[in-house]
């Protein structure tokens, strides 16, 4: 089997492994490093919080372990926010987790774009790409050289389909799409087949080029919905999410970059090491094995009991 250093997509988690002997972010991307994984993607969902020297202590951490890293930023962002006073609040916590983001070694900066309020689509659509073509401007005045990543929705109600973010990427330099397969399921109760991930993929293809796929940043994980959408993630065994097929179309289009997994605690350590297992399996065209068996070698490596 090759090993992790030519992996095309980096697996990892969104916020630290619960298995984490210490508190702090160093201490999770050292564990991150332990697990056999490589990716983590910095939970400031709350605020930011965090010293230049911390920022510094995280970016040399990263680098010496090998572990690539992504920020998602605080959930209170709304880039339609309806007052002067949420939206200068909305700017100020993305600005804060860009800029506090870029000096800790994250080059993604993961963010939720908002509500549509009950307006019109493509009203709040032109209002969006206003208010980042604005924020990106700052970042780029600053030279906080980072990609602006909206994350794909799971509720109707919420900005993030697919296409909005394709064609904002499309229109705005440093803003690129959070593919998260979860939500995308979730919206509508599709996309979760073979065909459905690979058409996913053509499409970001057609609208970003090759770059659009070997620069993809991905949430991944089971997910719980209705006719509203999205209710709440789930660990990949509780879903009904077809993972194995959405790794098959990532590796048949040669995807590369990194996939985050937002399962609930204690099960995303878990199915980090199942997902990355199953995809290097999938990709060295290895027998299967049963999902009790991955479970089992997952829950093996992460110290966890089952």
């Amino acid at each position: 089997m090759a090993s992790s250093s030519q992996d095309p997509i980096r697996f990892g988690t969104v916020g630290s492994p619960q298995t984490t002997p210490v508190s702090g972010t160093t201490a999770a991307i050292e564990h991150i490093r332990i697990l056999g994984l490589q990716h983590l993607e910095i939970a400031w969902v709350r605020s930011v919080r965090v010293s230049d020297q911390s920022c510094d202590d995280i970016a040399a951490c990263g680098i010496q372990h090998g572990i690539s890293l992504s920020i998602h930023a605080p959930y209170y962002i709304n880039l339609n926010s309806q007052t002067a006073e949420l939206m200068a609040k909305s700017d100020e916590r993305l600005l804060a987790a860009a800029r506090k983001g870029w000096r800790a070694g994250a080059r993604d900066i993961v963010f939720h774009p908002g509500s549509y309020h009950n307006q019109p689509p493509e009203q709040v659509y032109e209002r969006m790409k206003e208010k980042l073509l604005e924020i990106r401007g700052i970042l780029d005045e600053e030279g906080i050289d980072v990609i602006l990543r909206p994350e794909t929705m799971g509720k109707p109600a919420m900005i993030g389909t697919l296409d909005e973010l394709l064609e904002l990427s499309r229109e705005i330099p440093g803003v690129l799409p959070c593919i998260d397969f979860a939500h995308l399921h979730a919206r509508e109760g599709l996309v979760n087949s073979y065909d459905e991930f690979a058409d996913v993929f053509r499409r970001v293809e057609a609208a970003l080029g090759r770059p659009g796929l070997e620069t993809l940043h991905a949430h991944l994980s089971g997910i719980d919905y209705g006719p509203r959408g999205e209710r709440n993630h789930l660990p990949l065994n509780e879903a009904d999410l077809q993972y194995r097929e959405l790794l098959q179309a990532m590796i048949d289009f040669d995807v590369r970059g990194s996939v985050a997994v937002e399962a609930p605690i204690p099960f995303h350590v878990a199915d980090a090491l199942t997902l990355q297992a199953t995809y290097r399996r999938l990709r060295d065209n290895m027998p299967d094995e049963s999902d009790a068996e991955a479970l089992e070698a997952a829950e093996a490596a992460s110290g966890e009991e089952a």
